[in-house]
């Protein structure tokens, strides 16, 4: 069978990692990707080997820059079976009326409106409801980190209620305009987008979220307090979490104490970039009490929805029906052990 051809249209934090994975696959490649302007990660890009594709007026600047392109954005839809959008968030609207114009399915990512494609994307939650779809959408690095745990936990208890508190990171490693750069900032606007965001994903799911921003680059952490429909265990909860695909418990005993571990450990196991694609959570940080559970994780925000988005074009290409099955495949490629 011939492999899907993948244009990645944005090569920025997220495109060059979705472009690395997709290079991984045995049943994808890719068609090229896209930069606007001639910067280092366009060097890059064609360093890896990767075809590179830009605006039409930027064709002059590149050719002044000495960086080959192999032609225009709108050449590489023409190229592509389907276009992961990982453009910067607001402008998918545009970018789906040219990816319809050509006839193309694509895959947007979370800062996109869920309204965009109507269809919101996680591997083990929900990988059906792409199935053949035109347009679908992968939910943010923090929705991601949040149904990687409470999905399976709904399915083996049932959840009644979730309360969780993100603290953020300000920017990602290799952005220097973000912030704060010395202090903590709440998220005022209250409840965050972050539960909506779950719901579109689980709709049946009560939750409600809270967020502050904090001065740090490496990761996510997320507090979460859940009520359960019955009394629990802790063991119980942890043997879900142990058979949960991308989900890796840690133990502060062992000398992860806190993200900056958890990122160190990511270097350990060779990563491509160092990524931890797993949500971390603390082992000995879970407990339940009664019907309420309590847990920490931690979420890294540039590599997490990856695997998803992996996951999401076989699910729309109609390349593997079965979710586990697709999930295996994508984590064998990368690396991932569950």
């Amino acid at each position: 069978m011939s492999k899907v051809k993948v244009g990645i249209n944005g090569y920025g934090t997220i495109g060059k990692r979705v472009a690395s994975a997709v290079s991984k696959q045995g049943d994808m490649e890719v068609a090229g990707v896209t930069k606007t302007r001639p910067t280092f990660e366009a060097r890059a890009a064609v360093e890896r080997g990767f075809g590179l594709y830009v605006p039409e007026g930027s064709l002059k600047a590149f050719g002044d820059a000495g960086i080959p392109v192999r032609g225009t954005i709108k050449e590489l839809y023409g190229a592509s079976d389907i276009i992961v959008d990982c453009t910067p968030g607001d402008v998918g609207e545009a970018y789906k009326a040219e990816y319809e114009a050509a006839g193309k399915k694509a895959v947007f990512q979370g800062g996109e409106a869920h309204s965009l494609t109507g269809i919101s994307f996680n591997s083990t939650a929900n990988y059906s409801e792409s199935w053949g779809a035109q347009f679908s959408r992968v939910v943010s690095c923090n929705t991601t980190g949040l149904l990687r745990t409470l999905a399976p936990i709904d399915r083996a208890v049932k959840i009644k209620g979730v309360y969780a508190t993100l603290i953020r990171r300000g920017a990602d490693p290799g952005n220097s305009k973000g912030g704060p750069i010395n202090g903590l900032e709440p998220s005022v606007k209250l409840p965050t987008h972050h539960g909506p965001d779950v719901k579109s994903v689980m709709p049946w799911l009560n939750i409600n979220t809270m967020a502050v921003k904090a001065s740090t680059t490496i990761m996510h952490l997320h507090t979460v307090a859940a009520e359960l429909e019955r009394e629990s265990k802790t063991s119980e909860i942890l043997d879900v979490m142990r058979a949960s695909p991308r989900v890796m418990l840690v133990d502060s005993g062992s000398g992860v104490k806190g993200t900056p571990e958890v990122m160190e450990l990511a270097k350990d196991l060779g990563r491509d970039r160092s990524d931890m694609y797993e949500v971390a959570v603390w082992e000995d940080g879970v407990r339940v009490v009664g019907n309420m559970l309590y847990y920490y994780q931690a979420v890294h925000q540039e590599a997490d929805v990856v695997p998803e988005n992996i996951d999401c074009i076989r699910s729309m290409c109609k390349l593997e029906e079965d979710a586990g099955a697709s999930v295996s495949k994508t984590n064998k490629a990368l690396g991932i052990k569950k």
